[in-house]
C-alpha cells in the first residue's frame, strides 16, 4: 500500500459516508412503518438497494483486508469515483497463495454481511425483503463469477483477468 495511503483514507471516508447515509435511510424507513403507497414503498425500495450496495462495499473491504493481509500487492484508482470496484488487484507480482487471501476476505466479509442482514433487518418490512432478495442474487452472482475463479486458481490454473485485475496477460508468479 505504498504512497496509497491518501486513497485509502478517501475511499475509507466515502464509505463511511455512504453507511451513514444508509442508517439515516433506514431511521426514515422506521419512522415510515410499512409501505403503504407509493411514497413509502418509494423509500423502502431505495432503502433496500442502498443496503445491497453497503454489502457490496463490504464485500469489496473483504477482498481488500483479504490482499492487504497477505501482503499483496494492489493499486486504488485514483480517484473515489473512478470505478465500482475499490481495488485492482496485481495478478503479476501476486501469487496464488495471496490471490487466495484476497479471495477469501471477500467470501468472509459476504458471509458476515448476510449474517447481519438476517440478525438486524426488521422483519415485515419492503426495504428487508428488497435488501435480501437482491443480497441472495448477489451471491448467486458471486457463486456463478467468483467461486470458479477462486477453485481454477487453487486447482492451479491461470489467474483471472479483467477490470479487478494488473495483468500483463503473462503467468502469474511462483509460489
Amino acid at each position: 500500500m505504498r504512497h496509497q495511503w491518501n486513497r485509502f483514507f478517501a475511499f475509507l471516508l466515502r464509505d463511511a459516508a455512504i453507511v451513514t447515509a444508509v442508517a439515516a435511510l433506514w431511521a426514515c424507513t422506521l419512522k415510515l412503518g410499512p409501505a403503504h403507497d407509493f411514497k413509502t414503498g418509494a423509500v423502502h425500495v431505495l432503502t433496500g438497494l442502498s443496503t445491497v450496495f453497503v454489502g457490496y462495499l463490504f464485500h469489496e473491504w473483504g477482498h481488500l483486508l483479504g490482499a492487504w493481509s497477505a501482503r499483496g500487492h494492489f493499486e486504488l484508482p485514483r480517484t473515489v469515483m473512478e470505478t465500482l470496484f475499490l481495488f485492482r488487484f496485481d495478478n503479476v507480482r501476486n501469487t496464488r497463495k495471496q490471490f487466495v487471501a484476497m479471495t477469501l476476505g471477500g467470501f468472509a466479509s459476504s458471509v458476515l454481511v448476510v449474517a447481519a442482514m438476517l440478525v438486524l433487518l426488521p422483519w415485515g418490512l419492503l426495504a428487508t425483503y428488497v435488501a435480501l432478495g437482491l443480497t441472495a442474487a448477489g451471491v448467486a452472482a458471486t457463486f456463478i463469477i467468483e467461486v470458479p475463479e477462486f477453485l481454477g486458481v487453487v486447482r492451479g490454473g491461470p489467474m483471472p483477468h479483467g477490470a479487478a485485475f494488473i495483468s500483463d496477460g503473462g503467468p502469474p508468479r511462483a509460489q
